[in-house]
């Protein structure tokens, strides 16, 4: 049975949150973009990308990001890999980039995410977000921007629904014993 950490009122709070860390450090939003990584993180980047345009009158530039061709476990997984569209309309040359994903976890994600950004130019920086932090890191990665920090077992898994995705918000905890009926 799943744990719900967060719910879509949760979520709502924690979509605004976000939303006002991202601007706040930036004197001028002229160089912030916001790039949401395949497939959740581009529902929560869009969520946060609203919630700017609303509240601060300001429409940042957004982009799409598929990290599948990147990633170093590419050529070790048998099956076929699910590759997603990768659309970032703008230049990165000067840009301030936030990296939007949904849970960070062993760190390998958001490193081949910026071996893919740098194949599309040099912005000035690059911050990250994820909705939750997980634990259990492999590689040297931190989160600038956290909605809930989650500190979980290996045998758990977090998943966080979006409408886009699942028809429902929410961020739970799954006990993989518990889906596979062990």
């Amino acid at each position: 049975m799943a744990q719900t950490l967060l719910t879509a009122e949760d979520l709502d709070r924690t979509y605004m949150r976000l939303a006002h860390q991202f601007v706040e450090p930036f004197d001028d939003l002229d160089t912030l973009a916001i790039i949401g990584m395949q497939t959740r993180g581009v529902d929560i980047a869009r969520r946060i990308h609203d919630i700017i345009k609303e509240r601060f009158s300001v429409d940042l530039p957004l982009g799409v990001l598929d990290t599948t061709f990147y990633r170093d476990d590419f050529r070790t997984k048998m099956r076929m890999p699910s590759v997603q569209i990768t659309d970032i309309p703008f230049d990165l040359f000067g840009k301030d980039l936030i990296l939007v994903d949904d849970v960070l976890y062993t760190g390998r994600t958001v490193r081949s995410a910026m071996d893919a950004l740098m194949s599309f130019g040099r912005p000035a920086s690059v911050r990250f977000c994820c909705m939750v932090d997980r634990g259990h890191r492999e590689l040297p990665v931190t989160a600038d921007y956290v909605g809930i920090y989650v500190p979980t077992h290996l045998n758990e898994e977090i998943r966080v629904l979006t409408k886009e995705q699942d028809g429902r918000e929410a961020v739970l905890v799954v006990t993989k014993e518990e889906e596979s009926g062990t």
